[in-house]
């Protein structure tokens, strides 16, 4: 199929469009919000299309677009009269309202629900394409399922290109984020998405409204999706996105902690802090970060990296529809670097004897934070299994298990290899230990402690106050490590040959441990606490 082209300065476009959306075909047109591909609300074979050329779910309702008044009252039971306030004080403009749906509308556009979303567009191109058709339009945003939503033609045309019969190009669309969705069949009504009319809008008009946990959280089990942008992941480029919260000098010491390639997305003016960034909006403007932000989530792939840090902004006003985006961008990976208590490291060489030193610690009052306990848990992940999986062989997993003993055997093989096993678990194992670390700070430690033998290959470093290696002499390690794994001493060689050596180690620690005799340890110990850390 080839996809025209159309202007929406061209005195013809609308006509055009008009036309093709009456035979059933199907054309992205530009809105306020983003982009929409638009059917015939009140036919379910087209709009069957829109399914098929987004890939999208069918268990995801759309929103119908209306361009007066008087086309709703036969697309619902009973008009709500909260409508009429609502209309007077936001449309045409972002917003989307949810009432019960009447007979006219098909299946195919609430997803089997017994409601429907409406809303009025501001967009003159939009408003007028809907007239020139005479009846109403159902568009989700015209990008392909689970991209960033289009905010520009070219997005559509990237996205959807050969798929649909047209798209009106009208600009930049203005808003760049998508309505906000708010249901009246709910007592009181509720807030299901966040966009461009924020609740402070909406109580003031409503009254009391309750905020859905589908904006913050993802939809519970078996729960449906009322409304369109609820699924657990969406708005996402092909790099995998995670959402930092902290200051920006926290920001910058934990990207720049990284052993790889990554972009940063953060607002106007930090970008050159960074050698790869997209900036999108500015830090105390949620409406320029909103206007900014599926533009910028675009962009990250054009850099090739394969992971994105993105600053987090504030939830306040249009800041939470920016922020409920984020999150599903970024499949919920957030990591909080606001920590109020000491963080240290502790490290060294395998068979230094960490967990001794660490269980001293802890009499101390500070929370251990085991990066190898959690290291356990989070290979177990599909997601993490399958890439250890492609670069270590599928025969690493035997009767739906991970054999750890054989995995370890590989990725100690070389430096290389280690260092592949690091980038595939780093991720994980590195949200997973800062959660923990609030955990602590919560629980009233005194301090936490990240025991971590990889520390220095780990963004883990930049949450670190100071860092504490534990030593000992290569014999008496692998003597440890030989006990300890039951494992042979070639196992055990290879393992400690993996590692670089302790003079790299004590270079890059701020307090040195050595770790032979346990008295003398436990002595070290309490000097260091009393004398260089709380």
């Amino acid at each position: 199929m080839e996809t025209l082209y159309l202007k929406s300065d061209n005195p013809e476009a609308a006509q055009t469009a008009a036309e093709i959306l009456k035979k059933g075909g199907l054309v992205a047109i530009p809105t306020e919000t983003v982009y929409g591909l638009a059917a015939n609300a009140l036919d379910g074979e087209a709009v069957k299309k829109i399914f098929e050329a987004k890939g999208r779910p069918q268990d995801n309702p759309l929103i119908v677009h209306v361009q007066s008044l008087d086309e709703i009252p036969p697309l619902v039971k009973k008009v709500d009269e909260r409508l009429y306030d609502l209309a007077r004080e936001f449309w045409p403009g972002p917003l989307t309202v949810i009432m019960e749906k009447s007979s006219l509308i098909p299946d195919e556009v609430s997803a089997g629900l017994d409601t429907v979303a409406i809303r009025m567009p501001s967009n003159p191109c939009a408003r007028e394409i809907i007239a020139k058709c005479g009846f109403p339009l159902a568009a989700p945003s015209a990008n392909a399922s689970g991209r960033p939503s289009p905010t520009r033609a070219e997005h559509v045309i990237g996205d959807l290109g050969g798929r649909i019969d047209a798209v009106v190009d009208g600009g930049e669309c203005d808003v760049g984020v998508e309505s906000t969705v708010v249901t009246l069949v709910t007592d009181p009504p509720a807030l299901l998405r966040p966009g461009g009319v924020t609740p402070a809008d909406l109580e003031r008009v409503l009254g009391k409204i309750e905020i859905s946990h589908a904006v913050f959280e993802k939809l519970r089990d078996g729960e449906k999706a009322s409304s369109p942008g609820m699924k657990y992941k969406h708005y996402a480029p092909r790099a995998q996105v995670t959402i930092i919260k902290g200051s920006f000098e926290k920001y910058e010491k934990f990207l720049k902690a990284h052993n790889e390639e990554i972009c940063a997305v953060c607002f106007k003016g930090e970008g050159r802090h960074f050698d790869k960034f997209i900036e999108y909006g500015s830090e105390n403007s949620s409406l320029s970060q909103a206007h900014d932000l599926f533009d910028a989530l675009r962009k990250v792939d054009e850099t090739g990296c394969k992971k994105a840090f993105v600053r987090c902004p504030s939830s306040d006003g249009v800041g939470l529809a920016v922020f409920n985006r984020l999150i599903r961008s970024a499949a919920f990976r957030i990591i909080d670097l606001d920590i109020k208590i000491p963080v240290y490291g502790l490290t060294g060489q395998t068979g230094a004897g960490k967990s001794v030193a660490a269980d001293e610690f802890k009499k101390y009052g500070f929370s251990v934070i085991d990066t190898d306990m959690i290291a356990r848990e989070a290979v177990e992940g599909p997601e993490i299994i399958n890439a250890l999986c492609e670069s270590f062989g599928a025969d690493i997993v035997a009767q739906g298990k991970l054999d750890r003993r054989l995995l370890a055997k590989r990725a100690f093989e070389t430096p290389e290899k280690t260092e592949i096993l690091n980038r595939i678990t780093h991720p994980a194992i590195t949200a997973a230990s800062i959660s923990a670390i609030h955990d602590a700070e919560k629980s009233g430690a005194r301090a936490a402690l990240i025991d971590a033998p990889v520390l220095f290959e780990s963004p883990l470093t930049a949450v670190c106050d100071k860092v504490i290696c534990i030593c000992a002499d290569k014999q008496t390690r692998l003597g440890r490590i030989i006990a300890r794994d039951r494992v042979s001493e070639q196992e055990a060689l290879l393992r400690i040959n993996a590692q670089k050596d302790e003079e790299y180690y004590k270079s890059h620690s701020d307090v040195i441990i050595n770790n032979v005799d346990l008295n003398d340890t436990v002595a070290q110990i309490a000097k260091t606490v009393k004398e260089e850390l709380i």
